[in-house]
């Protein structure tokens, strides 16, 4: 087995919806796996593009994000190490239903919708696996709409926070945001988000600290989420 492989294997043994899913399922993901490599800002795949196949992230981060009407970005996720994407188009056979671009450098590994189709038609442990994962997914967007229409720019600032954090196991979120992919983030302008960003700065309950936002208060934080 070349490097690349047996990295592989240990990266899909380490993401939580394959973790129930027999050794030789996740030999065939490995033997199936093309590595690609893009960097920061480089386009993995466009929404409304013919799907290619299923992505799993070996090192960096990748957003996913879909453009309105009238051209504002609105990102849907910010996925990093050992996060998987585009699992509905390379099941369903549909379009693409959302961009994926390069946020910084970062590798990549590809498995073809063909080569997983005949994966998952061998191996219904996987496609279990990928159900669950997708339904995890529809979670979260579902919460994502709570947000929108139940949360001020503040509270919904104030739980992206509380994620990130969670999200790196510490008080101390990466600023791998600018103020105008946030406001894209939280279905705002970027105004918005400087002013919460202010708000909770002056109430004492974040503070910048060079490229990272410290969490000063959790507790007041998770208060201002729920708002």
């Amino acid at each position: 087995m070349s490097i690349h492989s047996t990295a592989l294997a240990d990266l899909l043994q380490k993401v939580n919806f394959l973790q129930g899913i027999s050794p030789s399922a996740l030999q065939k993901l490995v033997r199936s796996a093309v590595r690609r490599e893009y960097a920061e800002g480089s386009i993995l795949f466009m929404e409304g593009d013919p799907v290619i196949g299923f992505y799993l992230i070996e090192t960096g981060h990748v957003k996913i994000s879909r453009l309105s009407q009238d051209g504002r970005e609105h990102i849907l996720l910010l996925l990093g190490t050992g996060d998987s994407f585009n699992e509905v188009a390379a099941l369903d056979g549909g379009p693409n239903p959302a961009t994926a671009t390069a946020h910084t450098d970062t590798v990549i590994h590809c498995i073809l919708r063909d080569d997983l189709r005949e994966t998952v038609r061998q191996h219904p442990d996987l496609a279990w696996a990928m159900i669950e994962s997708m339904a995890q997914r529809a979670r979260h967007l579902v919460g994502m709409v709570q947000d929108l229409s139940m949360r001020s720019v503040k509270g919904r600032l104030a739980r992206l926070l509380l994620n990130q954090a969670e999200a790196n196991e510490t008080d101390a979120v990466p600023r791998m945001l600018t103020q105008e992919e946030i406001a894209s983030r939280l279905g705002t302008v970027r105004e918005m988000v400087g002013r919460a960003l202010r708000n909770l700065t002056t109430d004492g309950i974040i503070e910048f600290d060079r490229h990272r936002i410290v969490i000063l208060d959790v507790e007041r934080l998770r208060k201002e989420a729920e708002v």
